[in-house]
C-alpha cells in the first residue's frame, strides 16, 4: 500500500513542465516539421525550405533559451516487484 496522500506524492515527483521560452522554441520546431511535411506532400520546394528555415530558427531559440536546463532530475523510483502484481 502506498503511504501518504496524493498531494504529498505529486509534490515529491518534481516538475517536467519547462519554461514558456522553452515551449516557444519547441513549438517553432514543431511548426517547422509540419510546414516541411506539408511541403513534401504538396511537392513544394518552397514550403520545404520555409520549414527548414523555421527549424533553424527554432534550433537557435533552443540554444539561446538553453532548454535542456528545464530538466528536473527526480529521485530514483522504485520499480514494481512481482509481489505487487498479485
Amino acid at each position: 500500500m502506498v503511504e501518504g496522500t496524493k498531494t504529498e506524492q505529486t509534490e515529491n515527483l518534481g516538475s517536467h513542465g519547462g519554461r514558456a521560452s522553452s515551449w516557444l522554441a519547441v513549438t517553432v520546431m514543431l511548426i517547422a516539421f509540419i510546414v516541411a511535411g506539408f511541403g513534401m506532400t504538396m511537392a513544394s520546394w518552397t514550403l520545404i525550405w520555409v520549414g527548414v528555415g523555421l527549424l533553424v530558427v527554432g534550433g537557435i531559440l533552443a540554444l539561446v533559451f538553453d532548454i535542456f536546463t528545464d530538466v528536473v532530475v527526480d529521485a530514483p523510483r522504485v520499480g514494481m516487484s512481482v509481489e505487487d502484481h498479485r
